[in-house]
C-alpha cells in the first residue's frame, strides 16, 4: 500500500450519523501540539471559549473575541488530521441576527479551517441555525447550560430541573428542526438528558449530563488537573498535572540558583568533539 494515502478527516455529516452509534469521544484544544496528541483519539475536537478563562485568566467566556478564537483555531488546525475541528462563536458574533452570524461564521471557517461551529441557544437561536445550515455551514447547536448566558441565568447552575425541563427539552427539538448535526447538553439533569437523547434524532455530546448522552466532551486543562482555579463536579481528572508542573518549576529554580543546572552536558565546548587542534 502506498504511503502517500490520506487519512479521512472526520465531516459534521460523520458526527450525526453515529447517533445511537458508538458513542463520540471529545475534548477542547485551544494550541497546537495538543491538538496533535487527540487526533488520533477524538471524533471531534473543539476550540472552545473556555480558552479566555483556561489560557488568557478572563473570568467568564464574554471577553473572548472574534480574533482569540481565530488564533487559537489556526493553531489547533495544524494539529489536526483525523478528528473535525468544531469552532466556538464568541459572545456577540451571532446574536444580532442571522447575516450577523453567516458573516462571523463564514470568516471563522475561512481562516480557520474549522468543518463547523459551534454556538449557543435553543429556540431563540433556531432561525439563525437555519439560516447557516442553508449556506453551508455546519453548526452544533449548544443548550442547557449556556456559559455566555450566565449574567441572565444567574450563574453556572444545573438547567432543566422541575419546571424548567420542558423549556430545554424544547430547545433539543427546535435546533435539531432547524438542521444542527449535534447539540451540546451541558448541566442538565441525567434522566432529562436520557429523554432528551432518546427523542432526537442527532447526537447529544454530554458536559455534567449523562453516560447515556450520544457522546462526550470535558475541557482538556480540566480533566487533565491543569486548571486548578475550580473544579466542576462533572470533571473527572484523569491526570493531575498542576503540581507536577509546579514541582518541575520549583526545581529548575532551585537548581538555577545553585548553579548546578546547566550541568557539563547542557552545555557546548569551545571546540567540536573529535575536531583538530591548532
Amino acid at each position: 500500500m502506498s504511503a502517500n494515502l490520506q487519512i479521512k478527516a472526520i465531516t459534521a455529516e460523520d458526527i450525526r450519523a453515529r447517533k445511537g452509534q458508538d458513542p463520540i469521544v471529545s475534548l477542547t484544544a485551544y494550541t497546537t501540539p495538543m491538538a496533535g496528541l487527540m487526533d488520533d483519539t477524538c471524533d471531534f475536537v473543539l476550540v472552545g471559549d473556555s480558552v479566555g478563562m483556561v489560557l488568557h485568566g478572563l473570568p467568564s467566556t464574554l471577553g473572548v473575541t472574534m480574533e482569540m478564537m481565530i488564533l487559537h483555531g489556526q493553531a489547533v488546525a495544524r494539529g489536526l488530521k483525523r478528528a473535525l475541528m468544531v469552532i466556538d462563536m464568541p459572545f456577540g458574533s451571532y446574536e444580532e441576527g442571522p447575516a450577523q452570524a453567516f458573516g462571523n461564521a463564514a470568516r471563522l471557517m475561512r481562516e480557520t479551517g474549522a468543518g463547523a461551529v459551534k454556538l449557543e441557544g435553543g429556540v431563540e437561536m433556531a432561525e439563525t441555525i437555519r439560516f447557516l445550515v442553508k449556506r453551508g455551514i455546519p453548526v452544533m447547536a449548544h443548550i442547557g447550560l449556556t456559559p455566555q448566558s450566565i449574567n441572565t441565568l444567574g450563574g453556572y447552575k444545573v438547567q432543566g430541573r422541575n419546571e424548567q425541563a420542558e423549556a430545554v427539552i424544547a430547545d433539543a427539538h427546535a435546533v435539531t428542526d432547524a438542521g444542527a448535526f449535534a447539540v451540546v447538553l451541558e448541566k442538565v439533569p441525567q434522566v432529562l438528558a436520557d429523554q432528551i437523547t432518546a427523542e432526537i434524532a442527532i447526537p447529544t455530546i454530554g458536559i455534567g449530563a449523562s453516560a447515556g448522552c450520544d457522546g462526550q466532551v470535558l475541557v482538556l486543562d480540566d480533566m487533565l488537573g491543569m486548571f486548578a482555579a475550580f473544579k466542576p463536579k462533572f470533571v473527572k481528572r484523569y491526570a493531575d498535572l498542576a503540581p507536577m508542573a509546579e514541582a518541575a518549576i520549583k526545581e529548575y529554580a532551585t537548581e538555577v540558583r545553585s548553579r548546578s543546572f546547566p550541568a557539563a552536558e547542557h552545555v557546548f565546548a569551545d571546540a567540536a568533539p573529535g575536531a583538530k587542534k591548532d
